[in-house]
């Protein structure tokens, strides 16, 4: 029997408004203090790419996954140096309102967010079902964040707390359920948030009210690229190694050519003696923008 070969990397066609792009610049790689993040705004400078589908249909609205186009800009790298962009899901940063139960299903746990705690821009994002497959990591008290543990949403809907009693007595329990249309909270359900069944004590944790936490997308794995800015690239040195050149014996002109046949650079040629008329030095000196037009190669061969 033969077993089929099944792929799992699916392009990522996420919308510019799901990713953060955070910027590090330093002028070389011995700098290694003063380590700053300055974070870009992704929807100016990342842009999808769409296509018509393998069909011909769509009228050019389906995103072409995994290919976007990365724009920088000048006034953010205008500097000699590297520079680091980290690209990432967006972070949304809330609090945790409540951790309780549903009342029609008391087995059921999840955490309770309020979307006024929401900063506005992701607010979009908090409807229902808007949330499954969300990753929530939790805050310590000190702000730092607990390192590597994290839980997926697995469902989020509208909900409104109701008070329901417990063991047929006087006391009253909060307790929360769903809602038809819209709320100002959302309940989520998380995994794991179930006691295994060989200790059913061992309740997992979900967080805990007012905690504070960092909801993230998990369309794509955050990447890395490293754009360093010199003062020359391939093509100016491929000039200086294979373009043209001239150099005027009379007055010590050295002249470098592009490709199309345009003067790139000038030299002074000259040498440097003793007293005695010894060579010392053979020197060569950058006109920079002195050019002397009159060395222009066309002129020169023809």
């Amino acid at each position: 029997m033969a077993l089929g070969a099944y792929g799992i990397v699916r392009p990522a066609d996420v919308s510019p408004q799901d990713v953060e792009i955070l910027l590090h610049y330093t002028p070389s790689r011995d700098v290694t203090t003063n380590f700053v993040l300055k974070k870009l705004n992704a929807s100016s400078i990342l842009t999808p790419y769409f296509h018509n589908g393998s069909t011909g249909g769509n009228n050019n609205v389906e995103i072409l996954g995994g290919l976007y186009n990365l724009k920088l800009p000048a006034t953010e790298f205008s500097n000699i140096g590297i520079y680091t962009l980290y690209i990432r899901p967006a972070e949304i940063r809330t609090v945790i309102s409540d951790c309780g139960v549903l009342s029609a299903l008391p087995n059921v746990r999840g955490i309770v967010i309020d979307i006024n705690q929401v900063p506005q821009i992701y607010r979009n994002k908090f409807v229902s079902q808007g949330l499954v497959g969300f990753r929530v990591e939790y805050l310590n008290s000190d702000g730092t964040k607990i390192p590597n543990f994290y839980r997926i949403v697995t469902s989020s809907f509208y909900c409104e707390p109701v008070f329901t009693d417990v063991n047929n007595t006087t006391q009253k329990a909060l307790r929360y359920r769903y809602v038809e249309g819209s709320s100002d909270l959302i309940f989520c359900t998380l995994s794991p948030s179930a006691s295994p069944t060989n200790k059913p004590n061992a309740t997992p944790f979900i967080g805990q009210p007012n905690q504070n936490i960092i909801i993230t997308n998990t369309y794509f794995n955050p990447m890395t690229v490293e754009v360093q800015i010199a003062n020359y690239d391939i093509d100016t040195l491929a000039i200086a190694l294979y373009g043209n050149q001239t150099k005027s014996i009379d007055d010590g002109i050295y002249t470098l050519y592009d490709s199309s046949g345009n003067i790139y650079k000038q030299y002074n040629l000259f040498e440097v003696r003793d007293n005695f008329n010894e060579l010392l030095y053979e020197v060569r000196q950058d006109r920079g923008t002195n050019i002397d037009f009159s060395k222009n190669f066309t002129n020169i061969i023809s």
